[in-house]
Protein backbone atom coordinates (compact mmCIF):
# COMPACT_ATOMS: atom_id res chain seq x y z
CA UNK A 1 0.00 0.00 0.00
CA UNK A 2 1.58 3.36 -0.89
CA UNK A 3 -1.54 5.88 -0.48
CA UNK A 4 -3.57 7.09 1.95
CA UNK A 5 -7.13 9.38 2.17
CA UNK A 6 -7.11 12.47 3.67
CA UNK A 7 -9.24 15.89 3.76
CA UNK A 8 -7.91 18.82 2.19
CA UNK A 9 -10.00 22.07 2.74
CA UNK A 10 -8.89 24.34 -1.27
CA UNK A 11 -12.47 25.92 -1.77
CA UNK A 12 -14.04 28.15 1.56
CA UNK A 13 -16.81 26.38 3.20
CA UNK A 14 -16.96 23.34 5.27
CA UNK A 15 -19.31 21.98 2.75
CA UNK A 16 -16.17 22.17 0.21
CA UNK A 17 -13.65 19.70 2.02
CA UNK A 18 -12.79 17.13 -0.08
CA UNK A 19 -11.23 13.58 0.29
CA UNK A 20 -8.25 12.80 -2.01
CA UNK A 21 -5.68 10.25 -2.39
CA UNK A 22 -2.12 11.36 -1.60
CA UNK A 23 1.10 8.93 -0.98
CA UNK A 24 2.23 7.73 2.27
CA UNK A 25 5.24 9.98 3.01
CA UNK A 26 8.66 8.30 4.31
CA UNK A 27 10.42 9.43 7.50
CA UNK A 28 13.71 10.76 6.50
CA UNK A 29 16.64 11.70 9.27
CA UNK A 30 15.20 12.85 12.46
CA UNK A 31 11.43 11.65 11.47
CA UNK A 32 8.68 9.76 12.68
CA UNK A 33 5.89 8.41 10.47
CA UNK A 34 2.42 8.40 12.27
CA UNK A 35 -0.40 6.36 11.82
CA UNK A 36 -3.08 8.69 12.41
CA UNK A 37 -6.09 7.18 15.02
CA UNK A 38 -8.49 10.71 15.69
CA UNK A 39 -8.39 14.17 15.30
CA UNK A 40 -10.38 17.11 17.35
CA UNK A 41 -11.98 20.09 15.76
CA UNK A 42 -11.03 23.96 17.49
CA UNK A 43 -13.01 26.69 16.79
CA UNK A 44 -9.54 27.97 14.86
CA UNK A 45 -10.27 25.05 12.45
CA UNK A 46 -13.70 26.31 11.33
CA UNK A 47 -11.92 29.76 10.42
CA UNK A 48 -9.23 27.64 8.09
CA UNK A 49 -12.07 25.67 6.36
CA UNK A 50 -13.98 29.42 6.25
CA UNK A 51 -11.06 31.04 4.74
CA UNK A 52 -11.10 33.77 7.35
CA UNK A 53 -7.88 32.16 9.45
CA UNK A 54 -5.61 35.55 9.63
CA UNK A 55 -2.49 33.55 9.42
CA UNK A 56 -0.57 32.19 6.68
CA UNK A 57 -2.09 28.89 4.84
CA UNK A 58 -1.30 26.31 2.22
CA UNK A 59 -3.78 26.95 -0.67
CA UNK A 60 -4.95 23.12 -0.16
CA UNK A 61 -4.41 22.46 3.71
CA UNK A 62 -5.50 19.15 5.45
CA UNK A 63 -6.95 20.95 8.72
CA UNK A 64 -6.91 19.92 12.33
CA UNK A 65 -4.25 20.99 14.21
CA UNK A 66 -5.15 18.54 16.87
CA UNK A 67 -4.94 14.29 16.77
CA UNK A 68 -3.82 10.98 17.82
CA UNK A 69 -1.53 9.01 16.30
CA UNK A 70 0.86 6.12 16.24
CA UNK A 71 4.43 6.06 15.43
CA UNK A 72 4.81 3.04 12.81
CA UNK A 73 7.96 3.98 11.04
CA UNK A 74 11.16 6.40 12.35
CA UNK A 75 14.36 8.03 10.70
CA UNK A 76 18.25 7.52 11.67
CA UNK A 77 19.26 9.29 14.24
CA UNK A 78 15.03 9.10 16.51
CA UNK A 79 15.68 8.80 19.89
CA UNK A 80 12.87 10.71 21.86
CA UNK A 81 10.12 7.83 20.53
CA UNK A 82 10.02 4.19 19.22
CA UNK A 83 8.16 2.19 16.80
CA UNK A 84 4.99 1.51 18.80
CA UNK A 85 4.30 4.93 20.64
CA UNK A 86 1.36 6.39 20.77
CA UNK A 87 2.24 10.36 20.42
CA UNK A 88 0.10 13.92 19.61
CA UNK A 89 1.73 16.37 17.44
CA UNK A 90 2.24 19.65 18.52
CA UNK A 91 0.23 22.29 17.36
CA UNK A 92 3.22 24.70 17.10
CA UNK A 93 5.67 21.87 15.84
CA UNK A 94 8.86 24.35 16.20
CA UNK A 95 7.80 25.49 19.63
CA UNK A 96 9.98 23.63 22.12
CA UNK A 97 10.76 25.56 25.45
CA UNK A 98 10.99 29.23 26.16
CA UNK A 99 8.72 32.05 24.92
CA UNK A 100 7.04 32.06 21.44
CA UNK A 101 8.86 33.71 18.77
CA UNK A 102 7.07 34.77 15.71
CA UNK A 103 8.36 32.06 13.26
CA UNK A 104 6.72 29.69 15.21
CA UNK A 105 3.39 30.68 13.59
CA UNK A 106 4.24 29.14 10.27
CA UNK A 107 5.06 25.82 11.82
CA UNK A 108 1.68 25.76 12.90
CA UNK A 109 -0.84 22.58 12.14
CA UNK A 110 -3.68 22.50 9.89
CA UNK A 111 -3.15 26.21 8.52
CA UNK A 112 0.72 26.41 7.02
CA UNK A 113 1.39 22.76 7.69
CA UNK A 114 -0.79 20.23 6.89
CA UNK A 115 -2.58 18.37 9.83
CA UNK A 116 -4.10 15.68 11.34
CA UNK A 117 -7.20 14.97 9.19
CA UNK A 118 -5.10 12.17 7.45
CA UNK A 119 -4.38 8.77 7.54
CA UNK A 120 -0.94 9.44 8.07
CA UNK A 121 1.36 11.97 9.23
CA UNK A 122 5.25 12.67 8.85
CA UNK A 123 6.49 15.15 11.27
CA UNK A 124 10.42 15.93 13.16
CA UNK A 125 10.41 13.74 15.98
CA UNK A 126 10.89 16.89 17.80
CA UNK A 127 7.20 18.16 16.94
CA UNK A 128 5.20 14.82 18.76
CA UNK A 129 4.67 14.32 22.59
CA UNK A 130 3.64 10.96 24.66
CA UNK A 131 0.35 10.66 26.20
CA UNK A 132 -1.25 9.46 29.53
CA UNK A 133 -1.55 6.29 28.60
CA UNK A 134 -4.96 6.00 29.99
CA UNK A 135 -6.70 8.05 27.43
CA UNK A 136 -8.52 7.04 24.39
CA UNK A 137 -7.47 7.92 21.03
CA UNK A 138 -10.39 10.39 20.91
CA UNK A 139 -9.31 11.40 24.08
CA UNK A 140 -5.81 12.40 23.43
CA UNK A 141 -6.61 13.99 20.34
CA UNK A 142 -8.26 16.87 22.49
CA UNK A 143 -4.89 17.82 24.42
CA UNK A 144 -2.82 19.67 21.51
CA UNK A 145 -4.91 23.17 21.32
CA UNK A 146 -8.01 23.53 23.91
CA UNK A 147 -5.95 21.56 26.83
CA UNK A 148 -2.70 23.31 26.22
CA UNK A 149 -4.49 26.47 25.88
CA UNK A 150 -5.96 26.25 28.88
CA UNK A 151 -3.20 25.19 31.18
CA UNK A 152 -1.07 27.65 29.64
CA UNK A 153 -3.71 30.69 30.58
CA UNK A 154 -4.48 28.86 34.18
CA UNK A 155 -1.06 27.78 35.40
CA UNK A 156 1.36 29.00 33.92
CA UNK A 157 0.25 33.03 32.63
CA UNK A 158 -2.61 32.93 35.38
CA UNK A 159 -0.42 31.08 38.35
CA UNK A 160 -3.13 29.29 39.56
CA UNK A 161 -3.41 27.76 43.24
CA UNK A 162 -5.71 26.17 45.28
CA UNK A 163 -8.77 28.17 46.90
CA UNK A 164 -8.78 30.78 43.99
CA UNK A 165 -11.50 31.47 42.01
CA UNK A 166 -11.93 30.58 38.52
CA UNK A 167 -14.86 32.43 35.97
CA UNK A 168 -15.13 30.13 32.60
CA UNK A 169 -17.61 31.21 30.26
CA UNK A 170 -18.98 28.93 27.70
CA UNK A 171 -18.94 25.21 27.61
CA UNK A 172 -16.75 24.55 24.55
CA UNK A 173 -13.50 22.68 24.72
CA UNK A 174 -10.75 25.30 26.09
CA UNK A 175 -13.45 25.82 28.58
CA UNK A 176 -14.58 22.75 29.87
CA UNK A 177 -10.51 21.84 30.31
CA UNK A 178 -10.43 24.90 32.37
CA UNK A 179 -12.90 23.76 34.44
CA UNK A 180 -11.56 20.20 34.76
CA UNK A 181 -7.99 21.83 35.81
CA UNK A 182 -9.04 24.65 38.27
CA UNK A 183 -10.64 22.10 40.03
CA UNK A 184 -7.92 18.99 39.84
CA UNK A 185 -5.77 22.17 41.56
CA UNK A 186 -8.30 22.82 44.45
CA UNK A 187 -9.95 25.99 42.85
CA UNK A 188 -13.23 27.40 43.00
CA UNK A 189 -15.35 27.47 39.36
CA UNK A 190 -17.46 29.50 37.91
CA UNK A 191 -19.19 28.85 34.41
CA UNK A 192 -21.31 30.84 32.25
CA UNK A 193 -23.39 29.72 29.27
CA UNK A 194 -27.01 30.72 27.66
CA UNK A 195 -27.93 27.54 27.87
CA UNK A 196 -29.22 25.82 31.41
CA UNK A 197 -28.99 22.32 29.69
CA UNK A 198 -24.92 23.01 29.33
CA UNK A 199 -24.57 24.48 32.59
CA UNK A 200 -26.04 21.57 34.04
CA UNK A 201 -23.66 19.21 32.50
CA UNK A 202 -20.64 21.90 33.53
CA UNK A 203 -22.31 21.25 37.05
CA UNK A 204 -21.63 18.14 36.71
CA UNK A 205 -17.61 18.08 35.68
CA UNK A 206 -17.17 20.05 39.29
CA UNK A 207 -18.35 23.71 38.55
CA UNK A 208 -19.24 25.16 41.90
CA UNK A 209 -21.51 28.14 41.02
CA UNK A 210 -23.64 28.86 37.77
CA UNK A 211 -24.83 32.13 35.79
CA UNK A 212 -26.55 32.18 33.15
CA UNK A 213 -25.61 35.17 31.10
CA UNK A 214 -29.16 35.33 29.03
CA UNK A 215 -30.90 35.79 32.31
CA UNK A 216 -28.34 37.84 33.76
CA UNK A 217 -26.40 39.95 31.68
CA UNK A 218 -24.82 41.93 34.01
CA UNK A 219 -22.54 38.56 35.08
CA UNK A 220 -19.45 40.65 36.50
CA UNK A 221 -21.74 41.86 39.14
CA UNK A 222 -22.93 38.20 39.81
CA UNK A 223 -19.53 37.18 40.17
CA UNK A 224 -18.95 39.99 42.25
CA UNK A 225 -21.85 38.87 44.72
CA UNK A 226 -20.91 35.66 44.45
CA UNK A 227 -17.21 35.89 46.09
CA UNK A 228 -18.48 38.17 48.53
CA UNK A 229 -17.31 41.37 46.63
CA UNK A 230 -13.64 40.13 45.99
CA UNK A 231 -13.91 39.20 42.65
CA UNK A 232 -12.62 36.30 40.72
CA UNK A 233 -8.88 35.94 40.50
CA UNK A 234 -9.11 34.10 37.06
CA UNK A 235 -11.23 34.70 34.19
CA UNK A 236 -10.67 32.37 31.25
CA UNK A 237 -11.89 34.33 28.18
CA UNK A 238 -13.44 33.29 24.95
CA UNK A 239 -15.98 36.12 24.07
CA UNK A 240 -13.72 38.90 23.10
CA UNK A 241 -14.52 42.18 22.65
CA UNK A 242 -18.44 41.34 23.77
CA UNK A 243 -17.53 40.02 27.02
CA UNK A 244 -14.15 41.64 28.13
CA UNK A 245 -15.92 44.21 29.65
CA UNK A 246 -17.92 41.74 32.10
CA UNK A 247 -14.49 39.81 32.72
CA UNK A 248 -13.04 43.00 34.18
CA UNK A 249 -16.17 43.85 36.73
CA UNK A 250 -16.05 40.20 37.74
CA UNK A 251 -12.12 39.93 38.78
CA UNK A 252 -10.59 41.02 41.78
CA UNK A 253 -7.98 43.80 42.42
CA UNK A 254 -4.90 42.10 40.59
CA UNK A 255 -6.85 39.59 38.90
CA UNK A 256 -6.06 37.94 35.87
CA UNK A 257 -7.93 37.69 32.44
CA UNK A 258 -6.21 35.17 29.78
CA UNK A 259 -7.77 36.23 26.30
CA UNK A 260 -7.85 33.16 24.24
CA UNK A 261 -11.33 33.51 22.12
CA UNK A 262 -13.13 36.24 19.87
CA UNK A 263 -16.17 34.45 19.67
CA UNK A 264 -18.20 37.70 20.12
CA UNK A 265 -16.16 39.62 18.22
CA UNK A 266 -12.44 39.77 16.64
CA UNK A 267 -10.28 43.38 16.70
CA UNK A 268 -11.91 46.46 17.10
CA UNK A 269 -14.70 47.77 19.57
CA UNK A 270 -13.95 50.07 22.63
CA UNK A 271 -11.35 49.35 25.60
CA UNK A 272 -12.45 49.58 28.61
CA UNK A 273 -9.24 51.06 30.28
CA UNK A 274 -10.97 52.74 33.38
CA UNK A 275 -11.62 49.39 34.04
CA UNK A 276 -8.36 48.29 33.58
CA UNK A 277 -6.95 50.45 35.57
CA UNK A 278 -9.32 50.33 38.57
CA UNK A 279 -8.76 46.73 38.76
CA UNK A 280 -4.78 46.82 37.98
CA UNK A 281 -6.07 43.85 35.64
CA UNK A 282 -3.27 42.30 34.02
CA UNK A 283 -4.55 40.92 30.51
CA UNK A 284 -2.66 38.09 28.70
CA UNK A 285 -3.40 36.66 24.90
CA UNK A 286 -3.04 32.60 25.01
CA UNK A 287 -1.35 30.94 21.97
CA UNK A 288 -1.85 27.42 22.64
CA UNK A 289 1.85 26.91 24.54
CA UNK A 290 5.55 25.00 24.09
CA UNK A 291 5.89 21.09 24.23
CA UNK A 292 7.55 21.76 27.94
CA UNK A 293 4.21 22.79 29.19
CA UNK A 294 2.33 20.11 27.30
CA UNK A 295 4.62 17.39 28.98
CA UNK A 296 3.68 19.04 32.32
CA UNK A 297 0.54 18.80 31.35
CA UNK A 298 -0.01 15.17 30.17
CA UNK A 299 2.20 14.29 33.19
CA UNK A 300 -0.47 16.32 35.65
CA UNK A 301 -3.43 14.30 33.49
CA UNK A 302 -2.10 10.86 33.92
CA UNK A 303 -1.53 11.29 37.73
CA UNK A 304 -4.93 12.73 38.50
CA UNK A 305 -6.75 10.38 36.37
CA UNK A 306 -8.56 13.45 34.01
CA UNK A 307 -10.44 12.32 31.83
CA UNK A 308 -11.38 15.15 28.53
CA UNK A 309 -14.59 16.01 27.65
CA UNK A 310 -15.52 14.50 24.18
CA UNK A 311 -19.34 15.77 23.03
CA UNK A 312 -19.38 13.61 20.07
CA UNK A 313 -17.56 11.76 18.01
CA UNK A 314 -17.78 10.89 13.73
CA UNK A 315 -16.37 8.41 11.33
CA UNK A 316 -13.62 9.88 8.60
CA UNK A 317 -16.10 10.17 6.14
CA UNK A 318 -18.10 12.51 8.02
CA UNK A 319 -15.66 15.18 8.62
CA UNK A 320 -17.86 17.78 6.88
CA UNK A 321 -20.63 17.09 9.35
CA UNK A 322 -18.69 17.53 12.61
CA UNK A 323 -17.05 20.56 10.91
CA UNK A 324 -21.04 21.61 10.72
CA UNK A 325 -21.59 20.39 14.08
CA UNK A 326 -18.69 22.26 15.94
CA UNK A 327 -20.20 25.68 13.48
CA UNK A 328 -23.46 25.10 15.37
CA UNK A 329 -21.50 24.92 18.97
CA UNK A 330 -24.32 22.88 19.83
CA UNK A 331 -21.69 20.37 21.97
CA UNK A 332 -20.26 20.71 25.42
CA UNK A 333 -16.92 20.01 25.05
CA UNK A 334 -14.55 18.27 22.37
CA UNK A 335 -16.25 17.33 18.53
CA UNK A 336 -13.86 14.55 17.54
CA UNK A 337 -13.25 12.50 13.84
CA UNK A 338 -12.12 9.03 13.64
CA UNK A 339 -9.41 8.78 11.36
CA UNK A 340 -9.12 5.02 10.18
CA UNK A 341 -5.56 4.44 8.66
CA UNK A 342 -5.22 1.33 6.65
Amino acid sequence: MSSMKAWVSETPGHENLTQVERPIPRPGPGQVLLKMKAASLNYRDTSVVKGAYPAPRLPAVVPCSDGCGEVVEIGKDVTRVQVGDRVAPLFFQDWITGPRRPEYVHTALGAGVDGCLQEYMCLEERGVAKVPPHLSDAEVATLPCAALTAWNALFCAGQLKAGDTVVVQGTGGVSMFALQFARMAGARVIATSSSDDKLAQAKALGATDLINYKTTPKWGAEVQKLTAGQGADIVVEVGGVGTMSESLKAIRIDGFIGVIGVLSGGVGGEMPTGLIMGKSARIAGIAVGNRDYFEDMCEAIHVAGLRPVVGRTFGFHRAGEAFATMIGQTVVGKIVVEVAGR
